[in-house]
């Protein structure tokens, strides 16, 4: 599933009054990283923890209704996958077009794993490397190339985002502009599944126990199902915030039991050994 980015008016207003590009990349509190692990030849750093801003876009609903479109009838809670910004410099190469979900060992086409987000701080462009996107690749097989004619390239205006389930094959392109191209991803996954990036320790306790609710179960203080994701039979969010005593957590409501009982199940029939694939498909 691809949904087209759009630009919304309060969000990229939102965007042009908090962030500029420049100030942007250089002001995150954390380290700057290679993303490696996608191939990615931009800079990506985590961001939405100590900015409100991203803290707004992490819960825009109709992000949100995305995602509950698109993972809930699999899981009783989706989680933060991902945070980070996408900073690429003019020269930068293209990324290796690549799956999300490939970090899983479950072959393609399968149902929605995870549900990624591009918030455009700057415009995208084809020639400043917007990201590049194989509509339709999410019904493909693992063993089906990209041609060069299948793969678009984003264009969209800053405050506009650009949203697509994990299984769709994706990687950002070169920056042959004299600008930098900057936005912001932020990624969604089903809630029995491991986060790529792990919440728990990228979030000092002391720091979720002030985040919003919404942002706290978002990040894995909430049970994945009926009775996933529990310590010491204590529901997460209550034991985060120092209750220890069973008798006063509500661990399981029926109402959590209920909405396990009505997903859809995932058929495992066999396994066969796959590779995880990463696609150098130059569209320039």
């Amino acid at each position: 599933m691809v949904t087209q980015s759009y630009g919304m008016r309060s969000t990229r207003e939102l965007l042009r009054r908090s962030v500029r590009t420049s100030h942007l990349f250089s002001r995150m509190p954390t380290r700057v990283t290679r993303n490696s692990s996608a191939h990615s030849p931009s800079d990506s750093v985590h961001c939405w923890r100590n900015q409100a801003l991203f803290q707004e876009l992490l819960v825009h609903p109709t992000v949100l209704a995305v995602a509950d479109h698109a993972l809930l009838p699999h899981c009783v809670r989706y989680h933060v996958h991902y945070t980070g910004v996408m900073h690429l410099e003019p020269g930068e190469t293209r990324q290796s077009l690549h799956r999300d979900t490939g970090i899983y060992p479950i072959a393609n086409p399968c149902p929605p794993m995870t549900v990624a987000t591009m918030w455009a701080i700057s415009g995208f462009t084809r020639e400043n490397g917007g990201t590049r996107l194989v509509p339709g690749s999410h019904l493909w097989s693992n063993d089906r190339v990209p041609e060069p004619e299948e793969v678009m390239a984003t264009e969209m205006s800053p405050g506009s985002v650009l949203i697509y389930t994990g299984n769709v094959i994706h990687g950002g392109g070169a920056n042959h502009s004299k600008k930098p191209r900057t936005g912001v991803a932020l990624h969604y996954n089903l809630g029995w599944l491991r986060q790529e990036e792990n919440q728990y320790l990228a979030v000092p306790q002391d720091v979720a126990r002030k985040l919003p609710d919404q942002i706290q179960e978002l990040l894995g203080y909430a049970l994945g199902s009926s009775s996933l994701g529990f310590v010491d039979h204590i529901e997460p969010k209550d034991y985060l915030h120092g209750i220890r005593d069973q008798a006063m957590s509500n661990l399981g409501p029926p109402e959590l039991r209920e909405r396990a009982v009505a997903l859809n199940r995932f058929h495992v029939s066999h396994t066969e050994k796959g590779n995880l694939r990463y696609y150098d498909i130059d569209t320039d």
